[in-house]
């Protein structure tokens, strides 16, 4: 069925032009050609009364913690550093504001009333089909009934047994096995219009409220997507959500909840050593990494640090995963303290150039599937470049890696090939890690380089990959040693990377791009001191 030109108009009611709410715009412009938006943002500008009655009645709700709450917020924003350089093709670029209100069919009217006369005339004048709330204050009848079909709200939250807000903090405060996301049509009643599409997402051993929304970020993002343009289209069937005293209305936590909360989540992590000597590191990181930038770095050798992940997930920790939440911190960290280069670039460093921001370049081995829905979505909204080196044999298979098998791990899931070329049309770099993970200088010669071959040869068939970079396995001194790298060279990669640490001083030897790797015993301030390499 083919859109008119009146159902290709679409309104959003916003109270923020955030990430996720232009990700939304843009991911569903792109699946539904032909759009026209009107994005209405609802921007109150507040007396200096209101703030002072607002202030009062936080202050009473969560007691002196919100004073504390409030000074280290205006901190932060005094604290918060120049946005480092990243390459102008990174990955997730297309979510930059600036970007969304360039486009020609996307108009963007800020109110400082949502529901102002004003503000009605302008949707009235749109005439639009469909109606999407995102990240909205509550509406009123008078505006969500405007659009011809109806409005639709992304609830990141089980309904009805969830309603309100905010996203995770309640399925955990309440130790649930699961928590939801919910698209349903808007009506008179919080949260409880019909039923469009719901999912299920199963809570993870060491899940964070953080990390659950990041993920729900992506799984309502295609929810919404989805549900949108079938309603376009000519519409999908409903359902009444389900009565009888299931369902409940929460609010926005108290810092005392808040504070519960990390607690208890906190207790579920394991604790590789003394808080003594966390806090001891972390001090001495957090005064190195300061020092560094005031002063050292005209001093030091110029150099590059890449660092190298292996997953992104909340049912593992080992010396292969980071926790989701705690990869965001490390990505937010590099966009605001490093400038991040890509592989390609980084092969092109000749000689290393001195600056006072770190240099460095992100990694991924092997190809699990958590690097697609975790590590990925969240470089994208960093917009940061990544390389990704896969395995190509166990690419799409139920095959366990080497490792994992001699760990006595359950066969962890790996990415497709499918998921593999989204992540290269998103801009990421994808390489080889040969076919099925093999100790390059246990295994003979003949066997070596027929995977390094047919590794290269499953690139350039699924992804168009001509000359890729290549991961060792396992990568050690003693593994890369001159005859296999002489292999590596004669099956046609561009450069080869190792896994023993250090960073790569002066110039870059493409034939041994040294790489520190990142596991989840690193604290936020000791991964800073990682990325200046020393």
């Amino acid at each position: 069925m083919s859109l008119t030109q009146a159902s290709r108009r679409l309104v959003v009611f916003t109270g923020d032009l955030g990430y996720n709410v232009l990700r939304n715009i843009v991911d569903l412009d792109a699946q539904v050609p032909g759009l026209r938006w009107l994005i209405l943002v609802h921007s109150p500008q507040r007396s200096i009364g209101q703030l002072f009655a607002s202030q009062r009645r936080n202050l009473k709700k969560n007691g002196w913690r919100w004073i504390v709450y409030q000074a280290n917020d205006v901190l932060a924003r005094l604290r918060r550093p120049r946005a480092g350089r990243v390459p102008a093709g990174s990955p997730g670029r297309e979510y930059e504001l600036a970007g969304v209100l360039a486009r020609c069919n996307v108009h963007v009217v800020r109110v400082a009333d949502i529901h102002a006369e004003s503000s009605l005339v302008a949707v009235r004048e749109f005439a639009p089909a469909l109606g999407l709330s995102l990240a909205a204050p509550i509406l009123r009848p008078s505006l969500f009934e405007l659009p011809h079909l109806g409005t639709i709200n992304l609830h990141k939250g089980k309904l009805p047994e969830f309603r309100g807000m905010p996203p995770a903090f309640w399925e955990l405060w309440t130790d649930q096995s699961s928590v939801g996301c919910s698209v349903h049509w808007v009506d008179e009643r919080l949260d409880e219009g019909a039923l469009l599409a719901e999912t299920v997402l199963p809570r993870q051993r060491y899940a964070t409220q953080r990390g659950i929304q990041l993920r729900l970020d992506e799984i309502g993002a295609e929810m919404i997507c989805d549900v949108a343009t079938q309603l376009l289209l000519g519409g999908m069937p409903s359902r009444v959500q389900s009565t009888g005293g299931v369902g409940k209305t929460y609010r926005k936590p108290t810092l005392v909840q808040q504070a519960e909360l990390s607690v208890r989540l906190a207790r579920l992590e394991p604790q590789a050593t003394p808080m003594w000597k966390r806090q001891l590191k972390n001090t001495y990181a957090v005064l190195a990494f300061a020092v560094h930038r005031g002063l050292l770095w005209r001093l030091c050798t110029p150099r590059v640090t890449v660092l190298l992940y292996h997953r992104v997930c909340d049912d593992a920790r080992d010396n292969l995963s980071v926790g989701v939440a705690q990869f965001e911190r490390q990505m937010r960290a590099l966009r605001e303290h490093c400038d991040v280069l890509s592989m390609a670039e980084l092969l092109e460093l000749n000689p290393i150039p001195r600056g006072c921001r770190p240099l460095v370049a992100i990694s991924f081995d092997d190809g699990y599937l958590d690097n697609f829905q975790h590590a990925a979505p969240i470089l994208r909204r960093y917009g940061l470049p990544c390389s990704f080196y896969v395995s190509t044999g166990i690419v799409a298979s139920d095959q366990p890696f080497p490792h994992d098998k001699r760990r006595g791990n359950a066969v962890i899931p790996v990415m497709s090939w499918d998921d593999l070329r989204k992540m290269r049309d998103w801009g990421f770099e994808i390489g080889s890690h040969t076919v099925s993970h093999i100790d390059c200088v246990a295994e003979p010669k003949a066997l070596v380089m027929q995977e390094l071959q047919q590794s290269r040869a499953d690139l350039e068939r699924e992804l168009g990959n001509m000359k890729p970079v290549f991961a060792y396995p396992y990568g050690g001194r003693h593994q890369m040693n001159v005859q296999r790298l002489e292999l590596v060279r004669q099956a046609g990669f561009a450069a080869c990377l190792s896994a023993y640490g250090g960073s790569n001083l002066i110039r870059v030897d493409r034939w041994c791009v040294l790489r520190r790797g990142i596991h989840w015993e690193f604290s936020d301030a000791s991964f800073l001191l990682q990325c200046l390499g020393h």
